[in-house]
């Protein structure tokens, strides 16, 4: 008999293999587990309607199938009236019988949510330790497991890339080649994930920023060196508590935004294996001097390929400062999904501006790039955010009434 995947409520319409909790050959009693599914919502297992000898499998961990999708054969035990079988079945030896009950004891132990965790990320579940209760997978254990492969990944495209000289010489001309691997691999991952989701919108503002290089020149003199980033992400931190939907995620589930209250910002730092974004935690309660010190040791560390998974989870927002690289006068940044925005800080060069009276001054101006997600938020309300910060950013001493 062929035993399909039936809906188990709340409309289910499909589900995802996680495992088989037995093996060809193994003779199954009916209501026992055979199979274990992953739903959005839940984990399940799926029971035997009969006992008998299960033949075949139709289906593949990790598949994702449809409601009334043949998942296995059952060969059933059918008796005669005399009592004798219809059917001979071989029955496992005492050995085959240990190693299928082995195999069902590596039943996984995990919630819905740490499943969801490991499967959009690639983690192989089945190879975690759990550290709950009876061995059950906790979400730490899943960014944990992340986190010593990820180091693995890294140290090991180090090694590839170290090719001598000998080796480079018998390389056919042009057509070198790099890995596609580790975080390059996992940047593109996220990149493809975000453009796919969300429909950008950026949007584009010169910022006037010549009272804010003054400031910094003025306390560079009291031996006080704050980089020009550090203003910047207090001043975002403001306009953020004004415009909240900025620092916000869509749940399309629940069909309702959430607007967050803490301000976690990422800042893109740009290592030899890529892209990689830090996040400093709670930047509205932070002073400036603060926000510096914090920006410089993750930095320190994302250069030095020792940040933590801490150290580059729960962005709720994030900026990118490309003007020091110089040439960049503009780019249409891609938003770190899950989050609705993203500020991109490009080449500040002197200019010419016409005052309010009709002089000609030199003022130093900044470009800067706004991503936003636009099924969240509209272009007038993207506006009125730059045009805030370019408020600050022109007045330091607004910046500072602002401060707490």
């Amino acid at each position: 008999m062929e035993v399909k995947l039936h809906d188990i409520g709340e409309g289910l319409t499909e589900a995802e293999i996680n495992c088989f909790l037995v093996k060809p050959g193994d003779f199954v009693q009916a209501d026992e587990p055979i199979i274990e599914i992953q739903t959005d919502k839940m984990t399940a297992e799926i029971p035997a309607p009969r006992a008998g000898v299960i033949r075949e499998f139709k289906v593949e961990p990790g598949q994702t199938v449809s409601v009334g999708t043949t998942l296995l054969i059952i060969e059933e035990m059918q008796a005669k009236r005399s009592g004798s079988l219809e059917r001979v079945f071989s029955i496992p030896k005492k050995s085959e019988s240990f190693f299928s009950v082995q195999e069902r004891k590596k039943r996984i132990l995990a919630s819905p949510f740490t499943r969801k965790i490991a499967r959009e990320n690639g983690v192989p579940i089945e190879n975690i330790i759990g550290s709950g209760p009876a061995g059950r997978i906790t979400d730490e254990d899943v960014l944990g497991y992340m986190n010593e492969q990820q180091q693995t990944v890294e140290s090991n495209i180090q090694a590839e890339l170290m090719l001598n000289e000998a080796t480079v010489e018998h390389l056919p001309l042009n057509k070198y080649t790099l890995p596609f691997r580790g975080r390059r691999k996992q940047i593109a991952k996220k990149m493809v994930q975000s453009k796919y989701t969300i429909p950008h919108c950026t949007h584009f503002e010169e910022i006037d920023v010549t009272e804010i290089i003054q400031f910094r020149a003025d306390i560079k003199k009291l031996n006080q060196n704050v980089s020009a980033t550090a203003f910047f992400m207090k001043a975002l931190s403001i306009c953020l508590k004004e415009f909240p939907i900025f620092n916000a995620r869509l749940d399309e589930e629940n069909e309702v935004i959430v607007l967050q209250p803490e301000l976690h910002i990422g800042v893109a730092v740009d290592t030899e294996d890529g892209l990689i974004v830090p996040v400093i935690q709670n930047v509205e309660n932070k002073s400036i001097r603060n926000i510096q010190n914090e920006m410089k040791r993750l930095t320190e560390k994302a250069l030095a390929n020792q940040l933590s998974v801490k150290d580059i989870s729960g962005g709720t927002f994030t900026i990118s400062n490309v003007g020091p690289l110089g040439g960049s006068i503009g780019a249409t940044p891609i938003i770190q999904h899950p989050e609705v925005a993203l500020i991109s800080f490009h080449k500040t060069k002197k200019m010419p501006v016409v005052t309010d009276d009709d002089q000609i001054i030199i003022r130093q101006i900044m470009n800067i790039s706004m991503s936003f997600d636009h099924r969240v938020a509209d272009g007038a309300t993207a506006v009125k955010f730059t045009n805030r910060f370019a408020q600050l950013m022109k007045d330091p001493k607004m910046l500072l009434l602002e401060l707490v």
